[in-house]
């Protein structure tokens, strides 16, 4: 008996001695944006009572002096969105997006991008490492968004959600690039702030 008891606690203890060390901090850091903006400051002050609508997780590559689009993104390639991890959008209402209707509920975001031109596809195959795994069987929605040329050059990555009079805008930046793509409240949810 004692022979055994020995053995499990010299197993545990290599064991211990074996554990992954924690990972180095990330050079595309994942981050998290809300609609309505700032939700979790909002619900910790008392001012949302209810759910978020949406939030959106994502990792945020750097320019780094490299040419993004036409570059490291190449045009009328799937891109997932950001890095690492393909991003992936919750919704805690049913909206509609290029007057398609999207549950609520939570989908992969993946992008086409052309110089003029995204096609965002949102799809109902989540937590994908990268677009590795992308399968167009599984596609809920697809709508296409025009490109702005941005004043400002912006080194990271950056999604969030903007107000806007039928419901909210989901701005990507990155580069000299801005893309918006309207989201609106399906009609059976109710009005856009509760």
């Amino acid at each position: 008996m004692k022979k055994v008891l020995l053995s499990i606690f010299l197993l545990s203890g290599i064991c211990a001695l074996a554990q992954q060390k924690p990972t180095d901090l990330d050079k595309s850091p994942m981050d998290m944006s809300y609609w309505p903006a700032n939700y979790p400051i909002l619900k910790m002050s008392g001012k949302a009572s209810d759910q978020p609508i949406a939030r959106i997780i994502y990792s945020r590559p750097l320019k780094n002096g490299r040419t993004i689009f036409g570059g490291i993104i190449k045009y009328n390639e799937m891109w997932r969105l950001g890095a690492n991890e393909a991003t992936e959008v919750e919704f805690f209402k049913a909206v509609k997006i290029a007057g398609k209707s999207l549950p609520k509920g939570r989908y992969t975001i993946y992008c086409l991008p052309t110089e003029n031109k995204w096609t965002i596809i949102f799809n109902k195959d989540n937590y994908c490492w990268g677009n590795f795994s992308y399968d167009s069987k599984k596609d809920i929605v697809r709508a296409d968004i025009d490109v702005e040329k941005n004043a400002d050059n912006i080194e990271a990555f950056t999604i969030y959600f903007e107000d806007a009079k039928t419901g909210a805008n989901m701005i990507a930046l990155w580069d000299d690039v801005k893309t918006s793509l309207p989201i609106v409240l399906d009609e059976k949810t109710g009005s856009k702030k509760k």
